[in-house]
């Protein structure tokens, strides 16, 4: 299916492809997997924000929490964002956006099922000198600002020298 082409999609990209190739560590082990996912986690409960959080090394989870107000629809979209990750070494977010930008739908333009896969905002690739170790995701608020929340604790994180 076709629809149009997103202006503001197209706009967003180069934000989102710069985060892409910036956003890396130089070491982040499971110390620091807590911590990230624990500042997500107190920011959400500060904003009082219905998410869950998921954290991955390979394929291995290393960090989840979700609060009230959350089911395991947040997991199972955690699950389908972060296979779109791992498929296209790039946050959900940016694919999404890509398939917008372009007026497709992802999932009919790429043939990969809706059961398994999502392109929406939330998942981020987790790098250490630019190979990626893993995934870090939110779900349960809209696309952009689960993206937002989660390129913010990383942010955070590179600052604080993770």
């Amino acid at each position: 299916m076709s629809i149009t082409p997103d202006p503001a999609a197209q706009a967003l990209l180069p934000l989102l492809e710069e985060q892409n190739t910036s956003i890396s560590f130089t070491r982040f082990d499971y110390d620091d997997a807590y911590r990230l996912g624990s500042a997500i986690m107190a920011r959400a409960a500060a904003d009082d924000l219905k998410i869950t959080v998921a954290m991955s090394f390979g394929q291995q989870r290393v960090f989840h929490a979700a609060r009230p107000g959350t089911t395991a629809d947040n997991d199972e979209w955690l699950a389908k964002k972060f296979r779109v990750v791992a498929r296209y070494n790039a946050p959900s977010f940016l694919i999404s956006t890509k398939y917008r930008a372009r007026g497709l739908d992802f999932n009919q333009a790429t043939g990969l099922p809706i059961s398994e896969y999502v392109a929406a905002g939330g998942a981020f690739p987790l790098r250490v000198n630019g190979s990626i170790i893993g995934a870090v995701g939110v779900s349960g608020l809209v696309e952009n600002l689960d993206h937002d929340l989660v390129v913010w604790a990383l942010e955070a994180a590179r600052a604080a020298g993770a």
